[in-house]
Order: C-alpha cells, then structure tokens, then sequence
C-alpha cells in the first residue's frame, strides 16, 4: 500500500507519539514537583489525570507500535547535524521519565512496611511501567529517525 510508504503516515504516527509524550509530561510533571517538593507526603492524582495518563501512555504506545510494524521510517531531509540535534532530542525526552522513576523508587522505598492494598500497588506499578516503557519506545523512534536523517542520500 502506497500511503504506508509516502512519508505522511510516518509523519503522522511521529506527530502522534510527539503529542502524546509531551501530554504526559504536561501531566506528570505537576506531580513529579509536588513529589520532590513534599517528600514525605502521599500525593494522590485525581482520577481524570489517572485516566488522561493511561490514554496519553496508550495512545503513545499504539502510534509506536502501528508505525514499527507497518510503517518504514521517511527522513524528511538528510543532515548530520540535525540528526545529531534529533538524537539529543532522544536523551534528554527519556531523562525525565528515568528521573520520574527515581524520584518515585526512593521516595517510596522507605515505607514499604506500609504498603497500600495490592490491587493498588499492582496497578501503579504496571501505570509506571506503561509510561516509562512508552517514554523508552518513543526515545528509540527518535534515535531511529536521528540515524536515517544522519544517513547520505543514496
């Protein structure tokens, strides 16, 4: 199928992951403050940011996921240098979610005496995991598109 390959489906899917990673740190950010500004506290995420985290972390995940199986990567352009910028770009997008992972680790690591029910736990856990496995794959879709702009022309 030509659209598959005509470049704008991949941009389309990148644009996609681009939306729903930056929604998710919109949304985390807010709490990873109150995280490290009120260490010590139980911070509690009202149910619709529960949900639009769980739908940016699936929306991420299945525009990865369609584009990795169906859709090859269309370097726009080809540059060293802004494949460079693209790869940077790639980094620092998964800093935040290895901070995020850090912060919640050690701040709860302390008080696994008192853990909450496990139905709770289990869920964060795999809420956790969602985002911060959505947060990789986007990092590798980048590094992947860093590597064909970087790439000469054939």
């Amino acid at each position: 199928m030509r659209w598959r390959t005509s470049g704008f489906a991949y941009a389309l899917l990148l644009a996609g992951q681009t939306l729903a990673a930056s929604a998710l740190f919109w949304i985390v950010f807010p709490v990873f403050h109150e995280i490290v500004t009120n260490l010590g506290e139980r911070q509690e995420m009202p149910p619709s940011q529960q949900l639009a985290v769980l739908g940016s972390a699936a929306f991420l995940h299945l525009c990865y996921w369609i584009r990795l199986q169906w859709v090859p990567i269309v370097a726009p352009f080809h540059s060293v240098f802004l494949g460079h910028v693209c790869a940077f770009a790639s980094r620092i997008s998964f800093i935040f979610g290895g901070a995020l992972f850090s912060i919640l680790f050690f701040r709860h690591l302390p008080s696994l005496h008192v853990m909450p029910p496990l139905s709770r736990t289990a869920f964060s856990t795999v809420e956790v995991i969602a985002i911060l496995f959505g947060l990789y794959c986007y990092s590798r879709e980048l590094d992947r598109l860093a590597t064909a702009i970087e790439e000469p022309r054939v």
